[in-house]
């Protein structure tokens, strides 16, 4: 039995800490959720495995004095931080709780964070941000600063190391949008969550634009226009379960191999052969063939919003995780863009950076053409894709569907960029360009001067597509390792990845290159 002196401290213990977990207090709360917003707690709660919350600096409080700071109390500063597991994998969180101070960040609050972030790092685990603050701690001053300066350098130094992943599910202005900027995901709340720069006050000041929040900077624009964001949820809930799906497909971190699951054994449908026409100007959701490809409900689309002419995201052949990159003749016909390109590029980084294999779908008809591509830097963009490619050394495989031509054939995962297995369904036309380009070009002459233009253009235009137009010319020169059956494709990608799992390569040592950004 504990003596009345020890009660006492224990009780006095509890009290603090009971009260600590009410954040900003009861009618916080309550405004929190009238805006259907959840509380930093509960986030959590939602997010990770149950009881496996371990909180760490809860005692923690600001030390501002400054304009009245000194007689104001903020419950651990206004963030929560953290350990736990999803689904039995460790993770680190933190959560930013608007019920205390509008989750304004100030010193103390950006130390917990930088202090999980340390942690995560040494320990090699993922770290999960939730944000939803009103920004900067203004009577923090310098130190707010410093703190949102120091949560910036450790992200960079963790980029490719572990991975890093924001919900965003409340305002997120000014400097604190860099943060997520730099982790690897980010996941919206629809209607409740914010990013911009500056928000619609200044912009009305400096340019007389008018724009609301949401117009401005809100989940749709975010996953639409911006490519910022790379999921949208239509609550808080979906958010956290959209990041515990998200982490089901990536390791800890880049030194663990990506975790094998259980899967049921598949073979493609004799559907596969209704959904490539061979008529290269007919469309196609290139998703359907995914699904017909690999484990059964296992393709989960990144930034489904955002470049819709190029497909990117995770799925499973035979349990193993792989990033997945596509173009989608549905929209653009496939044509590779600026979008397109950064989209694609950096997705292929983040696979490499974390040993996932990437397996490329092709049919594009080339770079789009126009004023506003080239203007707005196509040629850098473009590379960028180029140059991701090249640069990772995880398996790289590649399926070319239908049209691969000029350098849109290059860039997306050819044998010359470094591709280790590349097959073609026989739908295939690998060229230059289109047949009907080409032959106006290689031909301009004798269809000018015949006695029926047309028909000797048509003749022409036959006669490129069954010289060049197809896959076996490409093969003919080893350029690819084999024109497959569609039936095929899932046995040959499956073979290709188990051989190409030993993949080893030797680069230059250098401190690193220099994506043309």
């Amino acid at each position: 039995m504990a003596d009345e002196q020890l009660k006492n401290i224990l009780g006095e213990f509890h009290e603090k800490k009971d009260k600590l977990s009410l954040g900003g207090g009861k009618d916080k709360i309550e405004k929190q959720h009238e805006k259907n917003k959840l509380t930093a707690r509960e986030r959590l709660n939602l997010f990770l495995d149950e009881n496996s919350f371990e909180e760490i600096d809860k005692f923690v409080k600001h030390r501002s004095t400054y304009f009245g700071l000194d007689k104001k109390e903020f419950p651990y500063d206004g963030v929560v931080t953290g350990f736990g597991t999803v689904n039995g994998k460790r993770v680190a969180v933190f959560s930013q709780d608007f019920t205390v101070q509008g989750g304004s960040l100030g010193e103390m609050h950006a130390k917990k964070i930088m202090k999980v972030q340390d942690m995560a790092l040494k320990f090699g685990v993922p770290i999960i941000g939730v944000n939803d603050s009103g920004g900067a701690r203004i009577q923090e001053a310098i130190d707010a600063l410093y703190g949102y300066g120091g949560i910036f350098y450790r992200n960079t130094i963790s980029s490719g190391v572990i991975p890093q992943i924001t919900v965003i599910a409340g305002p997120c202005a000014g400097g604190a949008v860099y943060s997520p900027a730099i982790t690897d995901f980010i996941i919206m709340v629809d209607k409740s969550s914010q990013m911009f720069i500056t928000g619609p006050q200044v912009i009305k000041a400096v340019t007389g634009e008018n724009v609301d929040k949401e117009s401005l900077g809100g989940a749709k624009v975010h996953n639409s226009i911006s490519g910022v964001a790379h999921l949208i949820a239509k609550n808080d809930e979906e958010a956290m379960n959209l990041t515990k799906k998200l982490l089901s497909y990536i390791p800890a971190n880049n030194l663990d191999p990506v975790e094998n699951i259980e899967y049921k054994e598949k073979e493609i449908s004799d559907k596969i052969y209704e959904l490539v026409s061979p008529n290269p100007k007919k469309s196609y959701d290139v998703r359907d063939v995914l699904n017909e490809v690999f484990d059964e409900k296992s393709f989960f689309e990144i930034q489904p919003h955002f470049a819709k002419n190029m497909v990117i995201g995770f799925a499973r052949l035979e349990g193993q995780s792989i990033g997945i990159i596509a173009n989608q003749p549905k929209v653009l016909a496939g044509a590779l863009d600026i979008n397109a390109s950064d989209k694609a590029a950096r997705f292929i980084r983040f696979c490499d950076a974390f040993n996932i294999p990437i397996i490329t779908f092709v049919d594009t008809p080339g770079f789009l053409p126009g004023v506003n591509q080239e203007h707005g830097g196509i040629i850098r963009h473009g590379a960028k894709l180029l140059y991701a490619y090249s640069e990772a050394s995880v398996p790289k495989l590649s399926i070319i569907l239908r049209k691969s031509y000029g350098g849109a054939y290059i860039a997306m995962s050819s044998q010359h960029l470094g591709a280790d297995f590349v097959y073609a369904w026989p739908t295939a036309e690998i060229a230059v360009m289109g047949p009907e380009g080409a032959a106006n070009i290689i031909f301009a002459k004798d269809i000018k001067n015949s006695e029926t233009p047309e028909i000797t253009r048509k003749e022409k235009i036959d006669e490129y597509k069954n010289r060049f137009a197809n896959p076996y010319e490409a093969a003919a020169r080893g350029y690819i390792e084999d024109v497959i059956d569609p039936k095929e494709t899932r046995y040959k990608l499956s073979y290709a990845l188990n051989f190409a799992s030993t993949k080893a390569e030797s680069k230059p040592n250098k401190k690193h290159g220099n994506i043309p950004l």
